[in-house]
């Protein structure tokens, strides 16, 4: 199963520069990395990131990540993954520009 997290262009290259980050400041903040599951990204992008151009959009597999991914509620009451340690370059199977057009992103082709 795969999950997915949106980056800004700043997030991504400083990612790929250091190889794992601690996420975005709403990340740091709340001690856990956001992800999205296949599902839930879309309304992710559309709440959260309405109006930002220049993001991307990273696919991991969850079965690289087990040993601190946590599942917990969050909006309406669905279970959200949370990572609880560094994100690392490595747990990305792939990335891919999230570019805003006429007001809204668009995903990857292939993309649930």
């Amino acid at each position: 199963m795969q999950i997915y997290k949106i980056l800004r262009t700043d997030e991504w290259v400083a990612l790929r520069e250091a190889g794992e980050t601690q996420g975005a400041p709403i990340d740091v903040a709340d001690g856990y990395i956001h992800f999205s599951t296949t599902e839930q990204a879309r309304e992710t992008a559309a709440k959260h990131f309405a109006g930002e151009d220049g993001l991307f959009l990273a696919a991991l597999e969850v079965k690289r990540m087990e040993d601190a991914l946590k599942w917990e509620e969050s909006r309406g009451g669905a279970l959200f993954p949370h990572y609880y340690g560094p994100l690392k370059l490595e747990h990305i199977e792939w990335c891919q520009p999230l570019p805003l057009v006429d007001g809204a992103h668009r995903f990857p082709d292939g993309f649930a």
